[in-house]
């Protein structure tokens, strides 16, 4: 076991499976939250069984070239930060494209453990990959692994642990382990990709320039960046006038003799390097054979094919979530434990000890009705966050964006702006933020506008007391909250796009599609988990809050005494507000104030409704209030109700959302505004 503190990087294109590994390498040992300054997720954790073992996960990045926050935030990261090691996650099964990663990596000065990913994918094909051979190629170790499996993922990290050891002895003088460590860590293990002789040249002329500047430094990757005209690295350093127009001679030196730009004489030099290297370390036991996930896709990303199946998966994702599995869980839930037992033992407790009737009636008509009503739909939420975590890891979300990018730009609208919508599926926060990476500015706007047009989780449990309460064994309610929100999205294209401030073409379009796989039990149940614990944390705060707030305002009259909610504050508040929703079809003031609720978050609409009809009231059959919802409600007003609820401003979280990024108090407006009116018309 080392005796100090070691940081090891996990690097590696989207859907090479780091996740995944981060996951096997860490367990439960996992802490979440953003990186300074902006909103992209950061992961952290510590070795299994190794406690001074910090694994930090990077975001998942092609390059360390500067297009991107994620590539931007993982190359800050490893050239400020500097990580004892490196492990590039690599998918085996398509090395071509994961290498360019890798070639980058070696250049910092890190060790780098390449870790060939889904090699078991490999494997099954018949291929041949000679190791040895590509570690000695690369100038970094490499280790064979299947994270999905769990195979191979402790010799990486071994292996990662062992190198960043002989890194700190050999920096203090040590004298190493045995006579290879020497030998292996610092010359095998050293970049052994050289780029053509004009490249070279130029390189080595600005390495000259600007060695007085670096300390502690990769001389030759700074001096890469320079040549690529890096801004970002370029304002690093303090570099004279006549230091910059000579690096500047340099470069344009070499792209005349290579009648190129340096960035792409750069990118090509890296892509020969790396055909060169699988020509030698790989042999393919078939050439120009389709795969089982090449077989798959010729069906379901079909021209003709690819939207019914989309339709019909989706349809059967919120089929099993809303109106089976999900429901018969939920309908304990309800019925028994929020319905019978929770309610009725705290009244009996309450009553035996004698206290004050408020305090009673905060407790189980507030509290237990507002946040019981919430949380009795969690059963249904975590059968739908199931469903989602296995469609995406077994690869078909990426279709569905590749699939909806098709249709998409028909409409003006970008594929890019689908990645947004289905992160929002869970929460609209960060589907919002997700819209930065559309480069274009009115599709960005548009994106950050529609996104909240899908349902996201917090949307789940209006869906659900709607086709329970007023539509009950429909199959089709549940389904058309999501296909609604996807047509609101075309719909808001049509219309935007018309108008001078949002015309342009769409940004285009790039996505890795990973082959298929089965998904891991434990990853999916660790994802479905996360989900929902993030919503019951939600239902003890700000619902929580919310309800008391609601209990509050429907239990006492503008003198502060105790009435019946026909004649409390919020019936009064409410009461003024209804008739803008008269023409809508629901114009109750309870319906009103559960939509207005539904602004802090959105969960707060079935809250609302618990406290206000009485879900806490409970006679000895265990009667609950949906049947006094139904007398409040046609069906078509409920389905009016539902439709306004899902596709109008969002929650405040996402307001804020909103206002980051359009950075402007006058494009926030018109956002929630168009929400608003857009809501209003197709309610």
């Amino acid at each position: 076991m080392t005796d100090h503190r070691i940081t090891i990087a996990l690097a590696g294109n989207p859907n090479s499976g780091k996740t995944t590994m981060f996951n096997e390498l860490t367990g439960s040992s996992q802490h979440v939250g953003n990186w300074p300054g902006v909103t992209v997720e950061k992961k952290e954790g510590r070795l299994r069984n190794k406690k001074e073992i910090v694994v930090q996960d990077l975001p998942g990045i092609y390059s360390l070239a500067p297009y991107s926050p994620e590539e931007v935030i993982s190359r800050t990261y490893l050239i400020r930060e500097r990580p004892d090691v490196i492990i590039d996650v690599v998918d085996a099964s398509n090395l071509e494209r994961n290498l360019y990663l890798t070639t980058q990596l070696t250049e910092l000065g890190i060790p780098v453990v390449c870790a060939l990913n889904m090699i078991d994918v490999v494997q099954k094909r018949g291929d041949v990959i000679d190791t040895d051979k590509l570690s000695e190629k690369l100038g970094a170790a490499v280790v064979e692994t299947s994270a999905l499996k769990g195979q191979g993922c402790e010799n990486a990290a071994e292996k990662a642990i062992w190198l960043a050891e002989e890194q700190v002895r050999y920096m203090r003088g040590a004298k190493p382990g045995h006579e290879r460590l020497h030998t292996e860590l610092h010359t095998d293990f050293v970049p052994k990709h050289h780029f053509s002789a004009p490249v070279e040249r130029a390189l080595k002329a600005i390495g000259e320039v600007i060695d007085v500047s670096v300390v502690d430094a990769n001389v030759r990757w700074y001096a890469i960046k320079l040549f690529e005209r890096d801004a970002e690295i370029a304002g690093r350093f303090e570099l004279s006038e006549e230091q910059r127009v000579k690096i500047e001679e340099i470069t344009k030196a070499a792209e005349e003799e290579l009648d190129d730009d340096s960035e792409s004489i750069i990118a090509s030099e890296r892509y020969a390097f790396i055909s060169e290297v699988i020509a030698e370390t790989v042999t393919y036991k078939e050439t120009n054979r389709l795969t089982a996930s090449d077989k798959i896709d010729r069906v379901v990303t079909n021209r003709l094919l690819a939207l019914p199946i989309f339709a019909l998966v989706m349809f059967a994702v919120y089929f099993i979530s809303i109106s089976t599995i999900g429901t018969m869980m939920t309908d304990w839930v309800n019925d028994v434990l929020f319905g019978e037992f929770v309610p009725v033992t705290v009244t009996g407790f309450l009553e035996g000890v004698g206290t004050a009737e408020w305090l009673n009636s905060l407790l189980v008509d507030g509290i237990i009705a507002g946040v019981g009503a919430v949380l009795g739909f969690l059963p249904q939420m975590l059968v739908l966050f199931l469903l989602l975590a296995l469609l995406e890891d077994c690869g078909y979300m990426a279709r569905i964006a590749f699939i909806m990018d098709r249709a998409f730009k028909r409409f003006g609208l970008s594929g890019k702006s689908f990645i947004p919508i289905l992160i929002g599926t869970g929460c609209g926060v960060p589907g919002i933020l997700a819209s930065r990476t559309i480069e274009n500015e009115s599709n960005r706007r548009l994106t950050v506008m529609t996104t909240t047009f899908i349902p996201c989780s917090a949307k789940l449990p209006i869906i659900a007391l709607i086709a329970g309460a007023l539509f009950p064994g429909s199959i089709w309610v549940a389904p058309s909250a999501y296909f609604v929100g996807i047509a609101a999205i075309i719909a808001s294209g049509i219309i935007l796009k018309k108008t001078r401030l949002f015309s342009g073409d769409p940004s285009p379009f790039l996505i890795e599609l990973p082959a298929y796989h089965l998904p891991r039990a434990s990853g999916v149940l660790r994802v479905m988990l996360e989900r929902g614990w993030a919503f019951v944390k939600r239902a003890g705060t700000i619902i929580l809050l919310a309800t008391i707030l609601v209990w509050f305002l429907s239990s006492f009259s503008w003198s502060m005494q105790m009435v019946d909610t026909s004649d409390s504050m919020l019936a009064g508040i409410g009461g003024v507000v209804a008739p803008i929703f008269e023409p809508l079809g629901w114009g109750d003031w309870r319906a009103t104030t559960a939509t207005v609720t539904g602004l802090i978050a959105k969960e707060n609409v079935v809250g609302t409704f618990g406290v206000l009809y009485g879900f806490a009231e409970v006679g000895e059959e265990g009667a609950e209030y949906w049947p006094l919802l139904v007398a409040s409600f046609t069906q078509l007003a409920a389905y009016s109700f539902l439709l306004f609820n899902l596709l109008c401003a969002p929650c405040f979280a996402a307001m804020g959302a909103i206002h980051r990024e359009m950075v402007s108090a006058r494009w926030t407006f018109i956002a929630i505004a168009y929400q608003c009116l857009f809501a209003y018309a197709v309610a």
